[in-house]
């Protein structure tokens, strides 16, 4: 379903994914995002310089990280009230595609992935507070459990709200989001070097692992769900 406030309208994982023209991306917590290999700092340039000259990129201006061997695009929309994806991003991310075909630079969707980091809290806003001067990060629109780097450059914070003290068990942990055609080899890469299954309740939205040490994480796959990760 596609739904429209503030009039941007806005689109759904599952949504993106079942586009044509964009099997070269993946969708990771609320964004697109797709790499190209590009071999050479000089080459990635080139398809920066490319996708800048783009016409219309409106509220769908990519994120771009330029290195020397790949150009990783993120596409993601910030508003007063939202922070995701919009149907314009589904033309962008094609327009993107063909630009790089265009320049012979091949796409690898296994390279992409994000971090969020998690904190469970007993005094939500006191917490957030704390972190949110620390970051110097700000609010994410309309979910303020949430805070995002306001350059899109660090790992996002989210608080997840507890009811009563855990000193038994880690209360900061780290979620991993993958592509979803990714996650159960991460999930296997894991577990053989000692890391165990906590819960797979949830998948495929989110499995729940835990070091030899029993410090957890999350990996979690957006490509055909709505569900976070790592609310266990």
């Amino acid at each position: 379903m596609t739904y429209v406030e503030s009039g941007v309208a806005r689109i759904r994982p599952q949504q993106f994914h079942e586009s044509d023209g964009v099997e070269e991306w993946r969708v990771l917590g609320e964004g697109a995002c797709a790499y190209f290999r590009t071999g050479s700092f000089t080459t990635g340039a080139q398809l920066v310089q490319a996708i800048s000259e783009l016409p219309d990129l409106g509220h769908g201006r990519p994120d771009v990280d330029l290195r020397h061997e790949g150009v990783t695009v993120r596409l993601i929309t910030l508003t007063g009230d939202y922070y995701g994806m919009i149907e314009q991003d589904v033309e962008l991310a094609r327009q993107i595609s063909a630009v790089a075909r265009r320049l012979g630079i091949p796409a690898d969707p296994s390279a992409v992935q994000t971090v969020q980091v998690t904190l469970d809290a007993l005094s939500g806003p006191d917490v957030v507070a704390f972190w949110r001067a620390l970051l110097g990060y700000q609010d994410r629109a309309g979910s303020p459990e949430d805070l995002i780097d306001p350059h899109r450059r660090g790992a996002p914070f989210y608080f997840q709200q507890m009811d009563t003290p855990r000193p038994q068990r880690n209360r900061v942990h780290v979620d991993v989001w993958v592509p979803y055609d990714q996650a159960e080899a991460r999930i296997a890469a894991a577990l053989a070097v000692g890391g165990r299954l906590v819960t797979d309740a949830h998948a495929p939205s989110h499995w729940v692992l835990a070091d030899p040490e029993g410090n957890e994480a999350c990996v979690g796959a957006a490509g055909w769900t709505e569900v976070k990760p790592s609310r266990a």
